[in-house]
Formats: C-alpha cells, sequence, structure tokens
C-alpha cells in the first residue's frame, strides 16, 4: 500500500448557475492535477452551482441538471485522480446538499450534508432535508471523512466518521465573511482535529454573490493542530498537498502559507471583490456614480476603479445653486488620482422645471425637506438615464450610518445597482479611505499613492442641500451615532444598554426611533457587499410597520 497520497485543493470562483461553465473549470483543474500526479481533486461546497442558490435550488429542473451534470463529470474525469464536488442531490423526494465522490467514470460515494445552518445569511432548513450521519470513503492508501461545512462545526459527524475509520478529513465549505471569521474557523477546526487526531483540509469557495463574499483562506491542519498550509483570503488557488503516512497517522507536507491582512484591509478586498464579481456576473463591466466631492462617493469610486480599472469608472458631478467651489474641486481631484472620467451634469434647469410646474399646488407652503429631496431625485434620474444610455450599472454611496437611519432620499442617492460600502459604517469609512491611502496591493487596478485627497477626508460631511448644511444639523456626531448603532444593530443591545454605556437616553431614543422608522427604505435598498454579523438584508429582518419601542 502507498505511503503517500497528493490531494489538490481548488480554491476557486464559481458563477452561480454557470454550471456548464463551473463543469469546465472542474475539467481543466482536474486535468491538470492528474498530469502533476494528484491522487485526488477537491472543489468547495455547491461548487457545480454556484452558493448560494437560495430557492433555486428546489426548482426540479435546476436540481436536475445539476444531477445530470455530475453524471456527466464522473464519466468525462473516468481517468485519473477522484474528483471530490459539491453539488445538490435529489432522491425518494428529498433533496440534499451533497459532496460527491466521483471515480472510474462512476460516483463512488456521496455525503450528504448533516448539520444545516439556519441562522444569519443560512436558510438551509427551507432548502434541505438533513443526511444521515455517515462513514468515511475509501481513497486508495487512506480513508477520509467528507463533512461538509457545518457538518465539521460540531463534534458528533467527525467523530463518528473517525470511529468507522477515517484517517483524515477533507471539509468543503461554502463559508462566506464577515470581519474576523477566519479565527473562529480555525479555532472550530483545531477542535475537531484535537478531538480526533486527525489531519483536517478545510476548503472554502472564493467569490461574490449577491452581498456575500466567499473569503476562501483554505488550510490544512496537522495532528495536533499545528497549520501545514494556509491559502491566501479573498484569491483564487490550486495548491497540491502531499500527505505521508507515518508511525503516528498520515501527516500533511508543510506547504506555502499566506499571511493573513488585518481587519481593514480585509474588508477592503471584500467590497472589491463583491463588486468586480456582482458586475462581470450580472453582465457589466463598467460602472457609474455621481461624485458629490464627499467622503463616501470618493471611497465607492476608490473601490470601483480597484475592482474594474478605472478606465471602465465613470463619475459625474451634478451641482446645484448650494454645491461649494470646494466640493467641485475636490471631485475633480479625485477624479484626475483615480484615472476616471468625469462628467458635469448641472441641476439647477431641472430643478427650476420641476419647482414651476409644483409652484401652483405648493403655493403657501414654506420650502422644508420637500425641495431638498427633489435635488437627490433629480441627481437620481439623470445618472439612471446614464446608466441606461450607457449600459454602466449605477453605484449607490450610501454608508451603514446613514442607510440605518435613513438618511437618504428614496428613489434619489438611493437608486442604483450595488452599494459596496452599505455594511460600513461612517467612522470606517474614513479609516478606509485613510488605509488606501497608504496601501496598494496587486489585486488593486487603481493607481497606487494618495488617491483620495486630504481635503474629502478632513471636511465635515454636508449633503449640500441647502446653504450652509451639515450633517451633524440632523445627526449625531457619526463617533457617537456609530457607537449607538453598533450597540443596537450588530449587538442587539437594549436602550438601557447603551445609556450604561454612557449615551444620552434621549439621543438613543431618537437614534432607534430612525432605525425602525427607516426599515422600508431599506427593504427597498440596493444590495452591498456583507461585511459584518448584521448586515442589513437577511442577517437582519425586521418588519417595516412596527410601532413597538424599548422602554428603555
Amino acid at each position: 500500500m502507498s505511503d503517500h497520497f497528493r490531494l489538490t485543493l481548488a480554491q476557486l470562483n464559481p458563477v452561480l448557475g454557470d454550471m456548464a461553465g463551473n463543469a469546465a473549470r472542474v475539467r481543466e483543474v482536474w486535468a491538470t492535477a492528474r498530469a502533476e500526479g494528484a491522487d485526488m481533486v477537491a472543489f468547495p461546497e455547491m461548487f457545480l452551482t454556484g452558493y448560494q442558490t437560495q430557492d433555486l435550488v428546489m426548482k426540479p429542473a435546476f436540481h436536475r441538471d445539476a444531477m445530470a451534470r455530475i453524471v456527466a463529470l464522473a464519466a468525462d474525469c473516468a481517468d485519473g485522480p477522484i474528483l471530490g464536488i459539491g453539488a445538490p442531490w435529489f432522491e425518494e423526494g428529498r433533496l440534499y446538499n451533497a459532496f460527491h465522490i466521483l471515480r472510474g467514470g462512476r460516483i463512488v460515494a456521496r455525503t450528504l450534508k448533516h448539520e444545516l445552518p439556519n441562522y444569519n445569511v443560512f436558510d438551509e432548513l427551507r432548502h434541505y432535508s438533513s443526511g444521515p450521519i455517515q462513514g468515511p470513503f475509501d481513497a486508495g492508501p487512506l480513508r477520509i471523512g467528507t463533512p461538509v461545512c457545518e457538518d465539521a462545526w460540531f463534534p458528533d459527524v467527525c467523530e463518528a466518521m473517525a470511529e468507522s475509520g477515517a484517517e483524515a478529513f477533507v471539509v468543503a465549505n461554502g463559508s462566506p465573511y464577515f470581519r474576523g471569521k477566519f479565527p473562529i474557523r480555525l479555532n472550530q477546526m483545531v477542535a475537531r482535529v484535537t478531538e480526533t487526531g486527525l489531519p483536517l483540509v478545510y476548503l472554502n469557495m472564493v467569490g461574490g454573490q449577491d452581498d456575500q463574499v466567499f473569503d476562501g483562506g483554505s488550510f490544512v491542519l496537522n495532528p495536533g493542530g499545528a497549520l501545514a498550509l494556509q491559502l491566501p483570503l479573498f484569491e483564487e488557488a490550486v495548491v497540491h498537498v502531499d500527505f505521508r503516512r507515518t508511525s503516528g497517522g498520515w501527516q500533511a507536507e508543510t506547504g506555502p502559507r499566506a499571511l493573513l491582512p488585518e481587519a481593514v484591509e480585509q474588508d477592503y478586498h471584500a467590497m472589491v471583490l463583491s463588486l468586480r464579481d456582482y458586475l462581470h456576473k450580472s453582465g457589466f463591466s463598467r460602472a457609474v456614480l455621481g461624485l458629490s466631492g464627499g467622503v463616501d462617493s470618493a471611497l465607492v469610486a476608490c473601490i470601483a476603479a480597484d475592482a474594474l480599472g478605472p478606465e471602465n469608472v465613470r463619475g459625474v458631478m451634478l451641482p446645484s445653486e448650494y454645491t461649494s467651489p470646494a466640493s467641485l474641486a475636490d471631485a475633480s481631484a479625485l477624479a484626475g488620482a483615480l484615472g476616471i472620467r468625469l462628467d458635469t451634469v448641472p441641476i439647477e434647469g431641472p430643478r427650476a422645471a420641476v419647482t414651476a410646474a409644483l409652484a401652483p399646488l405648493f403655493a403657501g407652503h414654506a420650502p422644508d425637506i420637500t425641495e431638498e429631496n427633489i435635488q437627490s431625485r433629480l441627481r437620481g434620474l439623470l445618472l439612471m438615464a446614464q446608466s441606461n444610455k450607457f449600459g454602466e450599472m449605477l453605484l449607490t454611496t450610501g454608508n451603514k450610518s446613514e442607510v440605518a437611519v435613513g438618511y437618504a432620499t428614496i428613489y434619489g442617492d438611493m437608486a442604483g445597482g450595488y452599494n459596496p460600502i452599505k455594511d460600513l459604517y461612517k467612522t470606517r469609512v474614513f479609516e478606509t479611505c485613510r488605509w488606501r491611502n497608504a496601501n496598494h496591493r496587486p489585486w488593486m487596478h487603481g493607481p497606487a499613492g494618495e488617491v483620495i485627497p486630504p481635503a474629502i477626508i478632513d471636511k465635515p460631511p454636508t449633503a449640500e442641500l441647502r446653504p450652509d448644511q451639515r450633517d451633524e444639523d440632523s445627526l449625531p456626531p457619526y463617533t457617537i451615532l456609530d457607537g449607538i448603532l453598533e450597540m443596537l444593530v450588530d449587538g442587539d443591545a437594549s436602550v438601557a444598554d447603551c445609556v450604561a454605556a454612557g449615551y444620552d437616553p434621549a439621543t438613543v431614543k431618537r437614534v432607534e426611533h430612525l432605525l425602525y422608522t427607516s426599515e422600508w427604505k431599506r427593504f427597498q435598498s440596493a444590495p452591498g457587499t456583507r461585511l459584518t454579523r448584521r448586515a442589513f438584508w437577511l442577517d437582519r429582518r425586521y418588519p417595516m410597520v412596527n410601532r413597538w419601542r424599548d422602554g428603555g
């Protein structure tokens, strides 16, 4: 019996629903791995279909298509290494999230996911049946257990596989990013290794799908929990892992160990990757956004340039009588530093026409927020018209602080197809701008250097919808607002908890009121990159009509 086993890990980025394209990548990697002496090639959870499929997977034509393609892959990859790949499976009236083992032209084993996550963005109890706990499969010189993602977050599945003769684990994952998730994953997998005494391969998907980002970061642990291999975050990678039989069992030889960047860089890379994939997987290659001269649109422009290349990003300045010369200059300086095109479309003419049209109805009513919103909605209309005309996706630029309290205009600055900073609080926007000015990475398509003018970062935030307007006229200072929101939204804290933390009771109650009354706006907002465990959409599902308030 051989004392060597070469496993090829394919940390790749599938396109949801493009089963032909995903299968073609499988064949390509499998053929290369065969030429390089692999005994097995492994792909992530649900790689054939892409992940998460949501209700699409329940459509009979969809999962039948996937099953037929698995059978075809088995036939196409008959003469060579074992192929392990995730795809749905339907039998006896039940649909499963499955990991298939293909060998010699047949499906020789199949693990049906047992632990079905049903929290945060996951709703797998809606889509799949729980499979039985199963044993390992015979891979030749060793027996391999294949827990599917969540199966490895609890002791029972791995322990049962080990008791059934498993000598190593290959865990296929579709695990989406949130800030600080990697050490949680690593600790969980170290626990499985410690409990069983077996080496473990954690193989994760990479790429953006709607609001979620799968961050890769695959790794291999040896018995005792020693890290043998670490793949990079947010990047595709195909690597071989060589296992050797020792007196103490199978051990992985050490391989490349990518360094994990700090949190601000991980967030930024997630926003770049999610925007790039959302556009490209939707059939768009170019983006447009309104540039106000403010920090939020500056950061979105920078993310877009890094995601798509400056030549594929266009900024539009839409000045009114309230737009300051400094804002015009800052927007121009930003566009010049990034190398993106900047056009100017004044809104004074359209605004005058709308004002004249409404004058008979508005006679006797003093100007108020209505007139401010008209400006924002005119900008949205003009930007959407350009998006339609030129085939550019319009990006929205509201940060999480504004999204939380509704400091945005529906059908105005909220118009657009994607918002990469939707889950980034305002204080983190400033931090991220400073980080990008000081750092450049090979995966960024935009230029290096100080691409966001310091004047944009340093000036007081303003929507410039009336004379001398400042955000703090309507909201608490962002350092205070974000602190309260992080407690109420991210921490599910009570009003009393916020007050105990030192925040003014009246301010907390006001923020709570704005948070609840803005739910309807969020329901209609563009999707955006998920960076936290409490992003607006699937992580936090609240009613739009709601009169309950925390008595504090």
